[in-house]
């Protein structure tokens, strides 16, 4: 009797889990090709494959019998919310089963006077704000997109507010984590600190959904500022730009965001946002918050760095509304270059270094960019050393091929000034090349150690965050 081929086994097997789950879960759980498809990928990268099947799971429980019942028959696992992630993370392998957590959007508890709150992994930040808005509290953590909680935790998303609040490293309190063979456990808890045990929020906290899949997030609180002031001042020269957000951060003004656009992302913002008021020219934009005296210091001495590095001057913005389109502005920024562009392709980069070797980093890379050949705009939350690089080239093998190798140039002169491949994009499968420049064998092989520990069968987001290499430290 001839043996079946892997491929045909481990398409038996996602079969019959299939079949169990949905006797199981009933109606949640969908094999219809255009479910499939809108579960293939996330966003920007280009790598696309459809699951087998996707679950629509709404509690914790329907998380744990899918991973129980995969596990038992070594059926890959990945988890998907919003699909806004940029470096294939939602990508599933063959034969494997997306959860979909997107209807896990509950509240599940506020706690006004100790500033937290408990929430299922499927809800948004924007969400979250709009149903904490009587409380007169707001989370803070703003990637842009409109991203889930959880993918924002698996992530370590970042954002325009990070250098004022933190990113969801200094954000997330506590887990509830399904772990590979359907057990659940929770991490953390509602105090600030603790010194008992292994910090296991902050293992989870940026693994991608290799370890486990988050299901409950318990989150830190912010109270809303008494005053907010948004400005935006341009330059005619990028360093100068640089240099004023470095040294703003160097002078301890605790302003709530500083972000960067470029002469190329400003002349796309113009167009698609109708920011006609301004040049095509690098501008950086600033909010202030806090209480009115504080805000007005804040601002004095922005202003005093502006002008000593040929700042063009500040144009205001203090109306919520005036605020609100400044900032929607830039969280467009991507769009705006792909409209300008229509039918090319857009390469996203992004990488981090210590704002002392900021404008370094940038200068350079404007240079590898004009050397290139390509057209690239960079814009970024300069404010802690984290910027992006939309890199535009036609849409064919070559011109993809072109755009990686820039790509692999910015993300080089990010590592040799002592930074990182990603500030908030994460690994996925897009920056797995350069992980092991960047970490070291040794610590990829005690990182390796960790997920045969937590996943001996490998069913969880397989082939992400990790390069391929030994498992155990020897």
């Amino acid at each position: 009797m001839p043996h079946l081929s892997i491929d045909r086994q481990a398409a038996e097997r996602v079969t019959a889990v299939l079949a169990q789950l949905t006797e199981h879960l009933g109606n949640k759980v969908s094999t219809n090709p255009s479910v499939c498809e809108a579960h293939s990928h996330g966003e920007a990268l280009e790598l696309a494959r459809l699951p087998a099947g996707v679950v629509f799971a709404e509690t914790t429980d329907d998380v744990s019998t899918v991973l129980a019942l995969c596990h038992s028959a070594y059926v890959p696992v990945v988890a998907f919310g919003a699909g806004t992630s940029v470096e294939g993370h939602v990508t599933p392998p063959e034969h494997a089963v997306s959860i979909d957590l997107s209807r896990m959007t509950a509240v599940l508890q506020v706690n006004a006077a100790d500033m937290d709150c408990r929430v299922q992994a499927g809800l948004t930040r924007q969400e979250l704000n709009v149903r904490l808005r009587d409380t007169g509290l707001f989370f803070p953590v703003d990637p842009g997109g409109e991203a889930t909680l959880g993918g924002m935790c698996a992530t370590r998303a970042s954002g325009t507010a990070a250098v004022h609040y933190g990113t969801m490293k200094e954000n997330v309190l506590g887990l509830t984590v399904v772990m590979a063979n359907g057990e659940v456990i929770k991490t953390g808890g509602r105090v600030r600190k603790s010194s008992t045990g292994y910090d296991l929020t902050s293992l989870f906290v940026g693994s991608e959904g290799t370890l486990g899949i988050i299901t409950e997030v318990q989150l830190r609180l912010h109270g809303i500022p008494e005053q907010l002031s948004a400005a935006i001042c341009q330059f005619e020269n990028l360093e100068d730009a640089v240099r004023t957000a470095v040294e703003v951060i160097q002078a301890g003004v605790p302003i709530a965001r500083v972000e960067l656009m470029d002469d190329v992302q400003m002349a796309a913002s113009i167009r698609y946002s109708g920011l006609e008021e301004l040049r095509p020219i690098t501008t950086l934009f600033f909010e202030f918050s806090g209480a009115p005296a504080s805000v007005r210091e804040q601002v004095d001495v922005t202003e005093m760095l502006a002008r000593e590095n040929n700042g063009l001057g500040f144009a205001w913005a203090d109306t919520p509304d005036e605020r609100t389109r400044l900032w929607k502005a830039r969280h467009n920024a991507f769009w705006a270059v792909k409209a300008l562009y229509p039918g090319a392709r857009i390469v996203t980069t992004d990488c981090i270094v210590p704002i002392s070797r900021l404008a370094d980093l940038i200068v350079g890379v404007k240079a590898d960019i004009q050397e290139s050949g390509l057209e690239a705009a960079i814009l970024g939350h300069v404010g802690d050393g984290n910027f992006h690089t939309l890199i535009i080239t036609e849409d064919s093998a070559a011109g993809h091929a072109k755009a990686m190798d820039l790509d692999r140039r910015i993300v080089a002169r990010a590592l040799e000034l002592d930074g990182s491949c990603s500030g908030e994009h994460g690994v996925g499968v897009g920056k797995l090349e350069f992980l092991a420049q960047e970490h070291g064998e040794p610590s990829l092989r005690v990182m390796r150690t960790l997920k045969v520990a937590l996943d001996p069968r490998n069913i969880l987001n397989p082939g992400k965050l990790l390069p391929e290499g030994l498992a155990y430290i020897g």
